[in-house]
């Protein structure tokens, strides 16, 4: 977006772009998210920046108004593949806390020095105020949210000492602490709880359908499901996690509500990064619908569904575990191999709920886990193959790769293939341009869409919406499940309830393990 573009945006008041990129005007010293109820300052008065960490280097403080870090993250992060994309996924997931900038570089590829530079030209700030940022936002989060202590806020943002987290809010927001908490906007959860409770920000339209994807592939003792909630357990980098996400579209602002049973505060800011990036609430709905409706094939369901969502991961190598497993059978056969997998899983030192199981590392797969599986020998080898090399460290992907860095790590694999990389890089690192044309319920979903006139001057990978295809594949995912469901619809309403019912039990309970392996679905 040019000057005038972003302009016309805060003059507007549009709340699309809140998240996006930041307003600071001069005569006040302030910067504000573009949505914000001020009135309009004048052009030759106004400043845009790409992130609140470049405003606040160059000497704005945030508006106590509009709280400009009170919003969803913005969408370039995943759309951008370049340096600075990678780096702010790193960040967000809270790798300079855990690590520092060297740490941060040498993911990367770079030297700090280098680092520092590029991300100042690209983003107007440097690696260490851009998490520093992050920590800001992570604590008013925390302040206006919870009842917590401040000192274990400090700590949870991931700040070094109580000093440096009131000096930083006092810079960032021109508020102590405790002002800054009694801005609170609804109510905090009592200090004595155990559990955090927090609403997630997001852009709208949701469509809640990102929860029943989820459910379907739930395994028992480790994830739990509904068409509204979904619930689980992993490891985080200092110890066991629970937490559970409970969607209310009857509620006033629909509000997407995270329930944190247990965890370390020092991973909050990487757990509170990663629940976002599960529901992908940084999306831009309406930007990518108006992009997938301009497609007469997906007109339709884009209207019937606006704001899909692209469900990501949180645990990358659990996801490629899950991925190769799910390779040419169906959602269901893969689940239950998942079930019998879990089984060399730890036992979670946080359980509640039903929630009581780890979900198994690449090591415990590797030593035992395979023996488990059921299936051609030569897909349980490549799962071993797999993990192993993960536990050695051999191989080490995740959020900072990009698609092709994903591409030159993963295809190597034996039993890795352009639809795995495909997948992976759609849930791990958020990538919204991959069509997975070879994957059979994308074609089914295809030949379920309505026929157009002009559909024969259409190409078949969909090229027409990029950079969205991702989101495509997810419509044509949908349509293919929506097409073999009126399929099987029965005729009786009787037996339409019994069916509707058995299915809802099967996603929210172990199934039986079969005595038989599953047969092998057509590619």
């Amino acid at each position: 977006m040019d000057f005038w573009q972003r302009y016309r945006a805060i003059d507007a008041r549009d709340t699309r772009f809140d998240g996006q990129f930041y307003t600071a005007v001069r005569t006040t010293g302030i910067y504000c998210r573009p949505s914000c109820p001020a009135r309009t300052p004048k052009a030759d008065n106004v400043t845009f920046y790409e992130t609140s960490a470049a405003a606040h280097d160059a000497g704005y403080r945030a508006c106590k108004r509009c709280l400009p870090e009170a919003v969803p993250g913005t969408p370039a992060w995943n759309l951008r593949s370049d340096i600075a994309g990678r780096a702010m996924r790193l960040i967000n997931d809270g790798v300079i806390n855990r690590d520092g900038v060297e740490g941060l570089a040498s993911r990367l590829g770079y030297s700090s020095r280098q680092l520092n530079r590029i991300l100042s030209h690209e983003l107007g700030a440097g690696p260490l105020s851009l998490a520093r940022a992050s920590r800001a936002q992570t604590a008013r989060t925390l302040l206006v949210s919870t009842g917590m202590k401040v000192s274990d806020i400090a700590f949870a943002a991931g700040f070094s000492s109580v000093r440096q987290f009131n000096e930083t809010i006092g810079e960032v927001f021109a508020m102590t602490p405790s002002a800054l908490r009694a801005t609170a906007r609804h109510h905090r959860a009592p200090a004595a709880t155990t559990a955090l409770t927090l609403n997630l920000p997001y852009r709208e339209p949701f469509d809640p359908g990102v929860f029943d994807f989820l459910a379907v592939r739930a395994i028992p003792g480790i994830e739990e499901g509904t068409a509204s909630s979904y619930a689980r357990t992993l490891r985080l980098p200092h110890g066991d996690a629970r937490f559970r996400v409970d969607y209310n579209a009857g509620a006033a602002g629909r509000p997407l509500v995270l329930t944190i049973g247990a965890v370390d505060l020092r991973d909050l800011a990487s757990l509170l990064s990663r629940v976002r990036r599960l529901l992908d609430l940084d999306a831009d709905p309406v930007a990518i619908d108006a992009a997938l409706a301009a497609d007469p094939r997906l007109t339709d369901t884009v209207t019937r569904t606006p704001g899909i969502r692209m469900p990501g991961a949180v645990d990358p190598q659990e996801l490629l575990i899950r991925a190769m497993i799910g390779q040419q059978i169906t959602v269901a056969a893969a689940r239950t191999a998942l079930v019998q997998l879990s089984a060399t899983g730890s036992e979670s030192l946080v359980p509640a709920d039903g929630l009581h199981r780890l979900f198994p590392t690449p090591a415990q797969i590797a030593e035992t886990g395979f023996e488990l599986l059921r299936g051609p020998q030569r897909r349980i080898d490549s799962v071993r193959d797999a993990a192993a090399a993960m536990a050695s460290g051999d191989l080490d992907f995740g959020y900072g790769d990009d698609v092709r860095g994903l591409e030159a790590k993963l295809l190597p694999l034996a039993g890795v293939g352009p639809w795995t990389v495909g997948y992976v890089a759609m849930r791990v690192i958020g990538a919204p341009d991959v069509f997975l044309a070879n994957d059979a319920a994308v074609r089914n979903g295809i030949r379920s869409l309505v026929q157009t006139p002009d559909g024969a001057a259409l190409t078949p990978d969909f090229r027409e919406v990029s950079p969205w295809r991702s989101y495509a594949t997810m419509h044509l995912w949908r349509a293919a499940a929506a097409a073999q469901a009126a399929a099987r619809k029965p005729s009786k309403t009787s037996t339409k309830t019994s069916t509707q019912s058995s299915m809802t039990t099967s996603t929210h309970t172990a199934p039986q393990l079969p005595q038989q392996t599953p047969k092998k679905a057509k590619p």
